[in-house]
C-alpha cells in the first residue's frame, strides 16, 4: 500500500493492533500489520520475556511498545508508601464496594486487607520507566514506542532518537495533537470516544479531519485514526479522510490468541454498541467499558464520587479481580458485575476469531470499500 505509514515501518499494512497479549502483538505483525504490546505494569524482566517470545514468533517483522509516562514526573520521584497511599483513600468508599459486592452475593472477606500498590508503580517515574523502556530498546524489532499519557517525556525521546525508534503518543483532542507535535513525535494516534480504555468526548468521524488540519503545519508527522475501528471498511473511511493508517485495539478481545477472561469475551460477543459507557468507576478517568451492574452502581444518587487517579483504581482493581475470577467459576452475581474496558465497536465483534484472520478480514473489506468508493467516480 502507498502509506507513510508502510514506508516509515517496513509494513505491508497500516494496521495497527494494540494488545496485552503477546500472542496477539506476533500474529498481526506476522500477517502484515503492526503489533503494539501494551507494557504497563511491566518490569524490565518480564518486559523482556515478553519482547523475546515475540521475537520468536513474529517471523522478523516490526511491532512496538506501549506505555504510561507523565510528561512532567519531578513530583513523583518521591513516591509515597503503599500505607500513605492507603490513607488517603476515604473509608466510604471501600463500604460502598463492599456493599455492592455482597448484594450480588460476592464473599468480601479480606477484599482489603493489605494496602494496595498503584498498579502503574515506578513506570510512573523516570526511573522506572526508563529502565523499561531500555530494556525494549534492547530488541532490534522494536521500532515504535508510544506514550498513552500525554506528550512523551524528554527522557523517552532522547533515548528513542539514540536507537533510532520512532515515537507515537495518543490524543483525545486537538489540542493535544499539537502539544504531541510539538514535542517531536512521529506519530499521533487521534482517539476518538468510541475508543474503549481511556477516551475523551469527541467522535472520531469529527477528531481525525480537526487534527489533520492541523497537521498541515508539520508535514512530517503521520496520523492515524483510532476509536470504534474493527472492519476494513472503517478504516477505508479514515484513510479516505486523510489517515495514514488506523489504530485498533478492542476487536483482537474476542480472538482466540486474547486473554480476554472467557466470562468477559461471551459478553463482548453478545453485546450491542450501546453496551458501553464512559465511566470514572474503573481508574478515575473516563475510560469507556462494557455497561455492567458496576458501571450502573457508581451512577446512583447514593455513590460516592469516583476518587481521582490512580485512588480509584486502588478502590476498584481487588474488587473487579475477585468478580473476574469468580465469575469464570459461573458464579451468577460475579458473571453479572464483570466488566472490561471495549469500545462501541463491540457491537460489530459478533464471532470469535485469530488474530490472523482479522488481519486478512481487515484486508478484504479495505479492498472491497475502496473498489466501492472508485466506482461512485466512473462516468
Amino acid at each position: 500500500m502507498k502509506s507513510k505509514i508502510c514506508d516509515m515501518f517496513g509494513v505491508e499494512f497500516p494496521l495497527f493492533a494494540f494488545s496485552h497479549c503477546r500472542d496477539v502483538i506476533a500474529a498481526v505483525s506476522a500477517a502484515g500489520g503492526f503489533g503494539v504490546l501494551g507494557a504497563v505494569g511491566h518490569s524490565p524482566e518480564t518486559l523482556d520475556v515478553e519482547l523475546s517470545w515475540i521475537d520468536e514468533h513474529c517471523d522478523g517483522k516490526p511491532y512496538g511498545v506501549d506505555l504510561l509516562v507523565p510528561m512532567s514526573l519531578d513530583s513523583k520521584e518521591s513516591a509515597l508508601t503503599p500505607e500513605e497511599i492507603e490513607d488517603k483513600i476515604p473509608p466510604e468508599h471501600k463500604q460502598y464496594v463492599l456493599h455492592l459486592l455482597a448484594q450480588h452475593g460476592i464473599d468480601t472477606d479480606g477484599l482489603y486487607r493489605e494496602p494496595q500498590r498503584n498498579g502503574l508503580g515506578d513506570n510512573y517515574r523516570e526511573k522506572g520507566a526508563g529502565g523499561v523502556i531500555d530494556a525494549a530498546f534492547e530488541h532490534e524489532n522494536v521500532k515504535l514506542i508510544v506514550n498513552a499519557l500525554g506528550p512523551p517525556p524528554s527522557f523517552m525521546m532522547e533515548r528513542a532518537r539514540e536507537k533510532g525508534v520512532k515515537v507515537g503518543a495518543l490524543a483525545g483532542a486537538r489540542e493535544h495533537a499539537i502539544k504531541h507535535a510539538e514535542a517531536g513525535v512521529d506519530m499521533i494516534i487521534v482517539s476518538g470516544t468510541e475508543a474503549g480504555g481511556h477516551c475523551g468526548e469527541v467522535s472520531t468521524m469529527v477528531l481525525v479531519p480537526e487534527v489533520l488540519q492541523e497537521m498541515d503545519d508539520y508535514p512530517d508527522i503521520a496520523v492515524v485514526a483510532a476509536g470504534g475501528i474493527v472492519t476494513g471498511r472503517q478504516m477505508a473511511a479514515a484513510m479516505a479522510m486523510g489517515a495514514q493508517g488506523v489504530w485498533t485495539g478492542s476487536v483482537w478481545l474476542t480472538t482466540a490468541e486474547a486473554e480476554t477472561a472467557p466470562a468477559v469475551k461471551e459478553k463482548f460477543l453478545n453485546a450491542s454498541s450501546r453496551q458501553t459507557v464512559r465511566s470514572r468507576s474503573r481508574t478515575g478517568k473516563y475510560t469507556r467499558q462494557l455497561r455492567s451492574p458496576w458501571t450502573d452502581a457508581w451512577t446512583a444518587a447514593e455513590a460516592p464520587d469516583p476518587l481521582p487517579m490512580p485512588l480509584q483504581a486502588l478502590v476498584s482493581e481487588p474488587a473487579l479481580g475477585r468478580v473476574a475470577s469468580l465469575a469464570e467459576s459461573g458464579h451468577p452475581g460475579a458473571k453479572a458485575l464483570t466488566t472490561y474496558f471495549v469500545g462501541q465497536g463491540v457491537g460489530l465483534m459478533n464471532s470469535p476469531t485469530s488474530a490472523k484472520q482479522v488481519v486478512y478480514d481487515f484486508m478484504e473489506d479495505f479492498g472491497a470499500a475502496v473498489e466501492r468508493l472508485g466506482t461512485i467516480m466512473d462516468d
